[in-house]
């Protein structure tokens, strides 16, 4: 009887999941897994926890949506916490698993998590296959090499949307045979040194992790308000939970594939026709694509202080008390105060929010961008590790397409899209029940 083991990470889904089919078409039983490793939850060189509260909640609602979904197919989730290293080792001489599945990692941490893995098993005899389920495109359908990739975005686009196509969706699982399996818990916040997240703090929307939410998301978004086809004129909005699409806290965890975010598109532009609208959101799937590949083609370099360019033009320091305001919303300039405390409060903020926040952080305070990255690692309920350190790298001058001048000027963007000052004001009444983070 041939054993393998899936082996969930940010891939928290049923659905056009390659990993999980292909370890079923070619297994007479399938045990899926998920582990909380340790190093996810430590405290990292820039005084930022690298997982926070925020993302573990939905990480352990994503888990427990996952467990619910595999339960109708006949199976179930087991998780483990510890080294990924030695606790698959164990599953694997406890099953007699002969290999493991898997999603396939690009950025260094991780990738050294999945080669330890790989050389834990091999002496049990048990093999390693790996999966790119990430992206929108696959990396061996682009028109170039991965080393070839053009540094600017632009060029990027275009030639892939000129060469390249997107593949079809998997097939959705009709049964999973597992064989008896623990029964699913998962840690608490306390076993994770975690303070469980105040939820009663007003939110301009409320993100609930896992696939059911995901995909009830996508067809509110859709097909119930038909608000896709206005996307491009509100994505820059700051308050309510119908300015942006929203997706990116299940795209991080994989509780939705760009994939399926595309065909049900599709699906959509059918019926209702398509324009600039829809079209904006495959350019901005596109954007993390392309934050994915520059982090497999420049590896480490990207989470250097002068990134991948060798840019040290830049003048940064380390000032705990600037770093302390900015986090704490009390540098005394509203519309960046206003943000931070949204984030603070809620792990997520608009697009047009982050962008001001970091170009605030790296060009008026003038601070090491790292810093400003790790505390968005730490907070952000949508973390994707080549989307965050990319963009702040990118907003830096040290990344794609870099410019000595990327500045927002904070009291214009405000102007712009805070005119009457609404997300201000709700926002800067939360700052006298602000309770501070101290690094």
């Amino acid at each position: 009887m041939k054993t393998s083991i899936v082996w969930f990470k940010t891939d928290l889904r049923l659905r056009d999941n390659q990993v999980l089919m292909e370890a079923i078409k070619s297994s007479d039983e399938i045990i899926p897994v998920y582990c909380f490793d340790n190093a996810h939850f430590k405290t990292t060189e820039f005084g930022f926890k690298k997982t926070g509260a925020f993302r573990t909640q939905f990480l352990f609602e994503s888990l427990s949506n996952l467990n619910e979904q595999l339960k109708q197919f006949g199976s179930s989730l087991i998780v483990v916490r510890g080294n990924p290293s030695e606790e698959l080792e164990k599953l694997v001489i406890k099953y007699k698993a002969t290999k493991i599945f898997a999603k396939k990692e690009i950025a260094f941490e991780e990738l050294q998590t999945q080669q330890a893995v790989e050389k834990s098993v091999w002496k049990h005899h048990c093999s390693f296959e790996i999966f790119s389920t990430s992206t929108l495109y696959h990396a061996q359908d682009l028109p170039f090499s991965i080393k070839d990739i053009p540094d600017m975005f632009t060029s990027f686009r275009k030639k892939v949307e000129k060469e390249s196509e997107v593949r079809q969706i998997v097939d959705n699982p009709q049964h999973i045979k597992s064989p008896n399996l623990p029964q699913f818990t998962l840690p608490s916040f306390s076993n994770l040194n975690l303070t469980e997240p105040n939820n009663s703090v007003k939110k301009c929307y409320h993100f609930i992790g896992g696939e059911t939410k995901a995909l009830e998301r996508l067809n509110y978004y859709f097909n119930e308000t038909k608000l896709i086809l206005n996307y491009k004129e509100t994505r820059n909005g700051l308050l309510g939970g119908d300015y942006s699409t929203k997706f990116s806290p299940w795209l991080a965890l994989g509780c939705i594939s760009p994939r399926y975010i595309l065909h049900k598109l599709h699906e959509f532009e059918a019926m209702h026709g398509s324009n600039e609208s829809t079209y904006w959101l495959v350019f901005e799937l596109l954007w993390r694509d392309y934050f994915r590949f520059m982090m497999k083609k420049h590896k480490e370099k990207i989470f250097l202080k002068n990134g991948y360019t060798g840019n040290s033009k830049r003048n940064t320091e380390l000032n705990k008390e600037k770093i302390f305001t900015w986090v704490n919303g009390q540098t005394q300039v509203d519309f960046v105060d206003a943000n931070m405390l949204e984030l603070k409060h809620t792990g997520f903020l608009s697009n047009r929010g982050r962008q001001n926040v970091a170009s605030y952080f790296c060009n008026d305070l003038k601070l090491d961008w790292r810093y400003g990255a790790a505390y968005f690692e730490e907070q952000l309920i949508d973390y994707d590790v080549s989307s965050n350190w990319g963009n702040w790298a990118y907003i830096a001058g040290v990344g794609s397409d870099p410019r000595s001048d990327r500045y927002f000027n904070i009291e214009r963007q405000q102007k712009m899209y805070d005119p009457n000052n609404l997300y201000v004001n709700f926002w800067l009444e939360t700052k006298k029940n602000s309770i501070e983070t101290v690094l």
